[in-house]
């Protein structure tokens, strides 16, 4: 993997950790379970990005 290839994965697991906080404080706030529900589903697919870049290093 070359350095540069190396940022964009790093940068890309940056912005999955990012997302992933930010629903799961969206979730904390929110009082409609549909909403709520849709924003866990969110979260765990940030999760799942985000372990998959992981893979990758």
């Amino acid at each position: 993997m070359t350095s540069k290839e190396l940022l964009y994965v790093e940068d890309a697991l940056g912005h999955e950790q990012y997302f992933q906080t930010k629903c799961c404080e969206t979730i904390a706030q929110l009082q409609d379970q549909e909403l709520k529900g849709f924003v866990q589903q969110l979260s765990q697919a940030h999760q799942t990005i985000f372990q998959n870049f992981y893979g990758l290093l």
